[in-house]
């Protein structure tokens, strides 16, 4: 099944179901659907063909969801890019993936006209999609495909310092929202508040989820104002809240949740990273009559790997729960043998949902995809009843807030800058993010000073890339071989 086919069918069988709000925004479903026949159809005219990339530079829209399926539809491949990103990453990851188009707005038009062909960019605010020129009928030519072919690319940070491209098939993405509606049983009366952004496998599964269901994603980007949401929220009559531990703390500390009754609040989800249990447990007791879904996956396995349902939140508190349907999970150790209960070893996943590979790198793809399955890099035990608790990370990721930090990255920017002579990013708690950046640099010059590299990294860096502290040091510990030993060092920063 091409994905396109969710918004299709949708549109047929509930074509006048909002399926989406955003701002003062309202679009049925039948809007939706005939829009991105247009735009696909545009797509078209501008030399696209099956297979080609299409870069999203959206924030999260309607003419985000318009551009996702109008790609789709043309068996075109949709890179949604963060919109953050600074030129200098930008210029890397399009000259990775190739684009054979940019759909981008007019606030980006500038920063993309020096890295690309203008004539490669379609600005979706001057294309005329809106609700007073959609036609009665449309016809799109359809573009056959099959279920195994290329529909994503979900750019994510890598142990090599460049970030990867993730490819999803269409099946991946079929078979993980199917997975996700059999567990949280979303219908078309549900609205999910959508806070995260669709360019991260998190958000893309929301999108997925509610779009084949006919359900509502009513989006607010603006969390940095958690009591503007929260109106939101209680205006629209939200039914679903999805999140990532900070978003669930900044709710708790920094807005007013517990003076509001938001009583169609059937349900949350939360993943990307570890939720302390006392901090469940709070939002729980803040907002008794919810069901409360603690989930954890990878982008290489489309977002969803595992859940923990409510009604095991009081006696698995802690636990990341059981493989979601279709996916098959085992615990091995370094000889690939399966771990007795209690013992630690790797994650290893199988499904339908497992990633294809990573784009252009047939090495790290082979280094994670092996005979087993799918190498989470994850270290877990598993408990007498089968419930599966995470013990670390073996790789050395930074976990920010909804983002994946490679450290190498940061420091490659860092050592540009005249007077360090080497450094080492790693992450430090922190209460909001669950993980900040701190940076350690040995540097060559006494002149340099912490202000100078920190503004060196702002100009080099997308915002929550930036280390939040720096420490000059004499050396790092480091191995035999002489690589830095990045673990030796988390913990020490605060």
């Amino acid at each position: 099944m091409n994905l396109s086919a969710f918004i299709i069918d949708s549109a047929c069988k509930y074509p006048d179901n909002t399926c989406v709000v955003h701002d003062s925004n309202r679009f049925t479903y039948f809007e939706i659907d005939r829009l991105s026949d247009i735009l696909a159809n545009t797509l078209i005219e501008n030399g696209l063909r099956k297979g080609e990339r299409v870069v999203i530079l959206l924030e999260n829209s309607a003419e985000y969801i318009i551009s996702f399926f109008a790609i789709l539809k043309t068996c075109g491949v949709a890179v949604p890019l963060n919109t953050q990103l600074v030129s200098r990453e930008l210029s890397y990851l399009l000259n990775d993936c190739s684009p054979k188009l940019i759909i981008t707005n007019s606030q980006h038009q500038s920063t993309l006209k020096s890295l690309t062909n203008p004539k490669s960019i379609l600005l979706i605010d001057k294309l005329n999609l809106n609700k007073k020129s959609i036609p009665e009928t449309y016809n799109l030519e359809p573009i056959s495909g099959n279920d195994t072919d290329l529909a994503m690319i979900i750019y994510t940070s890598g142990t090599t310092g460049n970030p990867k491209g993730v490819m999803l098939s269409h099946q991946n993405l079929c078979a993980n929202a199917d997975s996700i509606i059999e567990y949280l049983q979303p219908s078309a009366s549900d609205k999910i508040m959508v806070v995260l952004p669709f360019y991260y496998s998190y958000g893309t599964s929301l999108l997925t989820t509610h779009i084949k269901v006919g359900g509502t994603l009513v989006i607010d980007n603006r969390f940095l104002y958690p009591n503007v949401v929260l109106d939101t929220m209680k205006k629209e009559q939200v039914t679903g809240f999805a999140g990532v531990p900070s978003n669930y703390i900044i709710l708790l500390r920094k807005s007013a949740l517990r003076k509001y009754k938001l009583n169609n609040l059937r349900y949350v989800t939360q993943a990307g990273g570890a939720m302390s249990p006392a901090m469940i447990q709070e939002f729980i007791k803040t907002i008794p009559h919810i069901k409360f879904y603690v989930m954890y996956g990878q982008t290489e396995a489309t977002a969803r790997l595992a859940y923990l349902a409510t009604e095991f939140l009081e006696n698995k508190l802690g636990s990341i729960g059981k493989a979601i349907p279709g996916v098959e999970l085992d615990i091995l150790n370094e000889q690939n043998q399966r771990v007795k209960t209690g013992e630690t070893g790797e994650i290893v996943a199988r499904g339908a949902n497992i990633m294809l590979g990573y784009w252009n790198s047939p090495e790290e793809t082979a280094g994670v995809l092996t005979k087993e399955g799918l190498r989470t890099g994850d270290l877990a035990y598993k408990d007498e009843d089968g419930f599966i608790y995470l013990v670390a990370r073996k790789k050395e990721m930074i976990k920010s807030g909804a983002n994946r930090i490679s450290p190498l990255e940061i420091e490659e920017v860092a050592c540009q800058m005249p007077g360090v002579l080497e450094c080492a990013a790693v992450g430090i708690p922190d209460e909001i993010l669950g993980e900040t950046i701190g940076l350690y640099v040995v540097k060559s010059s006494i002149n340099l000073s912490k202000n100078d590299l920190l503004l060196f990294c702002k100009q080099n860096l997308a915002a929550f890339k930036m280390p939040k502290v720096v420490e000059f040091v004499e050396s790092l510990p480091k191995t035999s071989t002489g690589k830095i030993k990045r673990l030796a060092l988390t913990g020490d920063l605060q």
